[in-house]
């Protein structure tokens, strides 16, 4: 470690070049990284719905489609824009209600059971089908073509749609969430530091590993929108620690050294050793996410556990070049930081630990129970603007032609018709059905086959199967969908096991049961794994389940603010928050214990949390503002609830767990004192 060290010191101008020229690849990498918007791509590819996409797109050449809504338009100028539609890259098919009539058999000849729900109040509905899936490039450029071409005489919904807006309201905010996490971190910086200097510099080293981290995502391929834009503030709030502790070891060491390369290289080894068991925590939080069945955790957990390797990485060797190369500007703009004195709460806290204890046993199975009841969605709509193109499609198909939910069963062709006619017969009794349209029902209606195109017909029929489409009045994700799909699916596997039900409502019903799934699993398994981080960082079998228990505590408290407050939560938000809110802050609580242990071996229980409350108090204090800095702003400002949400829980996480660490920890470690003696391995205690 000497020789790293002194390495580091002596290189600082050829690592400051490298550096540059890593961030120039980084920028390079971010521009080939390609982002998905699209949440139902992270569902797991062999279940059934999505077995049944993989037809769509396959065998009907439908990896997507889009309903769209035209107003005020003849059937001549329908039928004359969906040739201009068919003519942009990625479109298979269009088709709308003129294709069976023409322009001349009036609207109302049709049964009113099909009309009302392709014609309404001079308003016509569009089915547009495209080549590539739901977020494929080729489709989104299809979808922004067909918005440019239809101008303000069409609304374009479905999934495409919605994709294509969640990437532009994305894209429009992520640079501003990292001003806004920047200038926030800098004011506490500022304020805390006793340079005006050094908290540039700061950011600029996490900015650094940011860069890195975002760049060396071209070997992921891709990445999530969500990680994307959370990327940046997570970093920056996780890391910032790092770069405090060595800039505070620097200054110290400079007084013990005449040299400030010796006194640097004394640092960076004082820096190693803390730093690498408080990020082993947050690193072991993050891959914990990889364990989610929904494989949006492993694209979060790989590139937030990346983020904070390369933190500790620039931390250790950017970091130190820029302090050292600038020592002299930052001797120039000292000033006095503001630190603010806990003494006096530190003696009541000590005073009254048994009070503290008894609050924290009173909190834990009331937060608990309202953690657990916390209300989420599962609706991806709900998360966007209503302003939305998009959203405002899909609420006019919804008021206006009944077109809630609509679903699509792929039946195999050589199902006979008798068949098929019983089988919609008693799809229709199913409560929220609205209507089902096969081939079969169609002919009742008195349009035959031979009266569609073949392009028409090439959509919903082929030599392996036929589609069946079935619209629900009930809501996407909600209960009552859930508990339809469930019996649509136990009517069509008595006619035969291998006909599938796709579509948005039965992928939302899978993502729904993934999730509840993974909500559990990804917080025990969070629990566990930094268990045993802690067994061999602290040496003892007794600290690590107080520690966790105290940090555990604090996320169920800040689950029930929202339980409490009414706030109903995106479906992310809860799986993630627990595993980022321990992993990032048990480091509070490590920080405080290890120097508690450290004064017992001198001093009496009381005494050392004294002394140590007076030592930790103040580095916790804007650890915690720090991380709450860098996401708060963020959670106010953004419009895409996915992002906003989890980074209101994670900000109000960060002072909760800060609140947790300097009143609660303190009379847990002196009340079991006794307890952690005899089962943590450090005989002076």
């Amino acid at each position: 470690m000497d020789k790293f060290a002194k390495g580091i010191c002596k290189n600082k101008v050829i690592i400051m070049l490298v550096t540059c020229v890593l961030v120039v690849l980084s920028f390079i990498g971010m521009s080939l990284t390609k982002i998905n918007y699209d949440i139902l791509v992270y569902l797991p590819k062999d279940i059934e719905t999505i077995k049944g996409q993989d037809i769509l797109t396959d065998d009907f050449n439908m990896g997507a489609y889009s309903i769209a809504i035209a107003k005020d338009l003849s059937s001549k100028q329908i039928l004359k824009l969906e040739d201009e539609i068919k003519k942009v890259d990625g479109v298979n098919e269009v088709v709308s209600l003129y294709d069976v009539l023409g322009t001349t058999v009036p609207v109302d000849m049709l049964p009113e059971e099909i009309s009302s729900h392709l014609y309404e109040d001079d308003t016509d509905i569009l089915f547009i089908t495209f080549a590539g899936s739901t977020s494929s490039e080729q489709t989104i450029d299809a979808v922004e073509n067909i918005r440019e071409i239809t101008s303000d005489k069409v609304l374009l919904g479905g999934m495409s749609s919605m994709v294509l807006d969640t990437m532009n309201l994305s894209e429009s905010e992520i640079m501003i969430y990292i001003v806004i996490a920047v200038v926030l971190c800098i004011i506490v910086l500022e304020l805390s530091l006793d340079s005006y200097l050094v908290p540039i510099l700061l950011l600029l080293n996490i900015g650094i590993a940011i860069l890195f981290n975002l760049g060396s995502n071209i070997f992921l391929g891709e990445i999530s929108y969500i990680t994307k834009a959370l990327v940046a503030v997570l970093q920056l709030g996780v890391t910032t620690d790092f770069s405090i502790f060595l800039y505070h070891s620097y200054e110290k060491k400079k007084k013990e050294y005449a040299n400030k390369e010796d006194a640097m290289a004394d640092a960076i080894k004082e820096t190693f050793t803390s730093v690498i068991g408080s990020s082993l925590t947050t690193i072991a939080g993050f891959l914990v996410l990889c364990t989610m069945k929904l494989t949006l955790g492993k694209d979060l957990g790989i590139v937030m556990a990346k983020g904070v390797l390369l933190g500790v990485v620039t931390v250790l060797t950017v970091f130190p070049s820029l302090l050292l190369l600038l020592d002299k500007y930052i001797e120039k703009t000292k000033h006095k930081s503001l630190a603010i004195n806990f003494s006096k709460l530190n003696n009541f806290i000590v005073k009254h630990h048994v009070a503290f204890f008894v609050i924290f046993l009173v909190l834990v199975i009331p937060c608990y129970l309202a953690y657990s009841k916390v209300d989420v969605y599962y609706k991806i709509d709900k998360s966007l603007p209503s302003t939305l193109e998009s959203i405002k499609a899909n609420e006019e198909l919804k008021n206006k032609f009944n077109i809630v939910s609509p679903e699509i069963l792929l039946v195999p062709s050589d199902m006979k018709s008798n068949d098929i006619n019983d089988m919609v017969s008693e799809i229709k009794t199913i409560d929220g059905i609205d209507f089902v349209l096969s081939f079969d029902e169609l002919k009742k209606l008195g349009i035959s086959e031979n009266m569609l195109s073949n392009d028409v017909v090439s959509i919903f029929k082929n030599d392996k199967y036929e589609m069946i489409l079935v619209n629900s009045l009930y809501e996407v994700a909600s209960d009552e969908l859930n508990d339809q799909i469930t019996d649509l699916n136990k009517v069509v596997d008595k006619y035969d096991k291998n006909i599938i039900v796709a579509g948005e409502g039965p992928l939302m019903k899978d993502l729904i049961n993934i999730s509840d799934t993974d909500f559990n699993n990804v917080n025990y398994s969070s629990i566990i794994c930094i268990l045993v981080i802690l067994f061999f960082v602290l040496k003892s079998f007794s600290l690590p389940i107080l520690l966790i228990a105290a940090i555990e505590t604090a996320i169920f408290i800040n689950m029930s603010f929202s339980y409490f407050g009414g706030v109903v939560l995106p479906f992310v938000a809860p799986i993630v928050l627990g595993t980022i809110q321990l992993g990032a802050t048990i480091d509070y609580a490590i920080l405080m214990t290890t120097n508690y242990l450290e004064r017992r071996k001198t001093m009496a229980p009381k005494e050392a949390m004294v002394d140590t409350l007076n030592y930790c108090a103040n580095s916790i204090f804007v650890s915690g503002l720090c991380f709450f800095a860098a996401t708060f702003g963020v959670g106010v400002y953004s419009d895409l609830e996915m992002v906003g949400s989890l980074c209101t829980l994670i900000s109000r996480g960060a002072i909760v767990s800060m609140i947790v660490v300097i009143t609660i920890v303190p009379s847990i470690l002196l009340v079991f004192d006794k307890l952690i003696s005899k089962t943590t391995k450090r005989k002076e205690c």
